[in-house]
C-alpha cells in the first residue's frame, strides 16, 4: 500500500467528521418528525449506524459512546428492545472502559433505563433510571443535568 500524505490523512479526517456529524444531526431531524414514513424509519437506523461508523475512523472514545447512544435511542423510538439494549449495553461499556463522566455517564444510564422499559424489564429499568439520577447530581453544567433530568421523565 502506497504512503498516504499529511494531506491525504487530513481530507480524510475532514471527510469522516463531516459526514459523521452530518448524518448525527440528520438522525436527530428523523427522531424529531412527528410523523415518519416506514422508508424514514430504515434512513434513520441507516444514517445513525453510519455516523457511528464515520466517528469510529477519526473521533474519540466519547464520540463512540454518543454514536452508540444515538443508535440505541434510535432502536427506542421505534420500539425495538433488542437492539436497543445492544447499544445502550455497548455505549455503558465505552462511557466506564475510559471513565467518561458528567453528561456522558448519565445519558449511558438513561439509555438502559429507556432499552429496559421498552423490553418489559421494570426492576432493570427502575435500577438504571436510579444510577441515571445518581449520575446526573454530578453534571457540572445546571443546563446539561436539566437536559438529563427531563430526559428521563419521558421513560415510560
Amino acid at each position: 500500500m502506497a504512503n498516504v500524505t499529511q494531506e491525504e490523512q487530513d481530507l480524510q479526517y475532514t471527510f469522516h467528521r463531516k459526514t459523521a456529524v452530518n448524518l448525527f444531526n440528520e438522525v436527530w431531524d428523523l427522531l424529531e418528525k412527528p410523523e415518519r414514513s416506514s422508508e424514514e424509519d430504515f434512513q434513520m437506523i441507516h444514517k445513525a449506524h453510519a455516523s457511528r461508523f464515520h466517528w469510529g475512523e477519526i473521533g474519540e472514545p466519547v464520540n463512540f459512546s454518543r454514536g452508540e447512544w444515538q443508535i440505541s435511542r434510535v432502536y427506542a423510538v421505534l420500539r425495538r428492545p433488542e437492539p436497543c439494549l445492544t447499544h445502550a449495553l455497548r455505549n455503558l461499556d465505552i462511557v466506564l472502559e475510559h471513565e467518561i463522566k458528567d453528561f456522558d455517564l448519565a445519558f449511558a444510564y438513561e439509555a438502559l433505563a429507556r432499552a429496559y422499559s421498552i423490553s418489559g424489564d421494570n426492576v432493570a429499568k427502575e435500577k438504571y433510571l436510579n444510577l441515571a439520577k445518581e449520575a446526573s447530581t454530578l453534571i457540572n453544567k445546571d443546563a446539561d443535568r436539566n437536559v438529563v433530568l427531563k430526559d428521563l421523565e419521558t421513560i415510560e
